[in-house]
């Protein structure tokens, strides 16, 4: 696979909206978008759990608007496009997409269960006629025959998304049936397929790889996993991942595992989620039990942690030479590393 064939979409602040009970700050949303701005992603998606017009008793009142939740967005965000998802039925064209486009949305996921692609018709076609960024979502897509999935997706198809997205909403797929379902739409559409992943079964990043595998273009995910129920595809270990297999090196890892930690583990509070010195553990190679004494002469010698695991890593340290962690470390303070992203790819090739 090429690198520029892969979308990554980032659902951080929407689908984690569901694990904090829709109780994003505007504060928050302002700064986790002014840092992810220069990470490559391809769009951050912002709201609701369930979408623009969700809010309610019925799934949770947000703590804020869409409108403030989308221009507090908006400020921060350059690079990125500026997503939201709606779900037809909780929004509609004129009390929800039309207010959308004036704050600035460039992106939009229209949802809907992965047996009803009818009900997105009209938002789908009226998006794609203004030529709008748009892309289907089928929601539950585990509860049906790749079949079944391929005749929504080709009504999708038909109204204009540029993409169809599957999501494993309860986290129920195995790898065989991500495999075969995304084998037959890829095979039979000529639009981007793209899977959004849930951990319940500890296989969304697996999950996420078959599905690239298998010809997926687009892999929705968040930091650190954060997200409804066990969470979702955690970002920051997919993309370190395929940064091993030389995909996606446009992509700043170091940026993500920063945001990851200071503001989705730290700010809001997410505890779940592989961290990001134990990511760079394992893509180094590195016995996880240095842990301690890479933090510490961290500490001690002001260098960043995870590049003492990758020079750990280059210089095949294995368990019982703890003391050379002290010696890298040093030699880090003393050259220090190029400032840029390639450098743990290089590092790892």
């Amino acid at each position: 696979m090429k690198k520029c064939d892969l979308l990554i979409f980032d659902a951080t602040l929407r689908d984690g909206s569901h694990a904090i009970k829709h109780q994003l700050e505007l504060k928050t949303v302002e700064r986790y978008c002014s840092c992810i701005d220069d990470s490559g992603l391809y769009t951050v998606v912002i709201g609701h759990g369930n979408g623009l017009g969700a809010s309610s008793l019925q799934v949770g009142l947000s703590k804020n608007t869409d409108r403030d939740l989308l221009l507090a967005a908006r400020k921060n965000l350059r690079n990125p496009k500026l997503g939201v998802y709606m779900i037809p039925g909780f929004g509609t064209i004129e009390d929800n997409i039309l207010p959308a486009l004036d704050c600035g949305v460039d992106l939009f996921k229209i949802g809907c269960h992965c047996t009803e692609a009818d009900i997105t018709k009209q938002h789908i076609e009226f998006l794609s006629r203004r030529g709008v960024e748009v892309y289907g979502v089928l929601m539950m897509s585990h509860m049906v025959s790749p079949e079944e999935l391929l005749i929504e997706v080709q009504k999708m198809e038909s109204y204009g998304a540029a993409g169809v997205i599957l999501m494993d909403s309860a986290g129920a797929y195995l790898p065989q049936n991500v495999k075969e379902k995304i084998e037959l739409l890829v095979a039979n559409v000529d639009i981007r397929i793209g899977f959004h992943a849930h951990n319940n079964l500890g296989l969304a990043v697996a999950n996420s790889l078959i599905a690239i595998d298998s010809g997926a273009t687009i892999i929705d995910g968040t930091l650190r996993g954060f997200g409804a129920g066990a969470g979702n595809c955690q970002l920051e270990a997919l993309i370190a991942i395929l940064q091993k297999q030389a995909i996606l090196s446009d992509i700043n890892l170091y940026n993500l595992m920063d945001v990851g930690d200071e503001i989705v583990r730290d700010e809001i509070g997410y505890q779940k989620g592989v961290d990001s010195t134990s990511i760079i553990s394992g893509l180094s190679g590195v016995f996880s039990a240095f842990a301690v004494h890479v933090k510490n002469a961290a500490k001690q010698y002001g260098v960043d942690p995870r590049d003492i695991y990758v020079e750990l890593g280059k210089r095949k340290v294995v368990g019982g030479q703890e003391d050379l962690v002290v010696d890298v470390a040093l030699y880090l303070s003393q050259n220090k590393r190029k400032d840029d992203a390639s450098y743990v790819l290089e590092s790892l090739l």
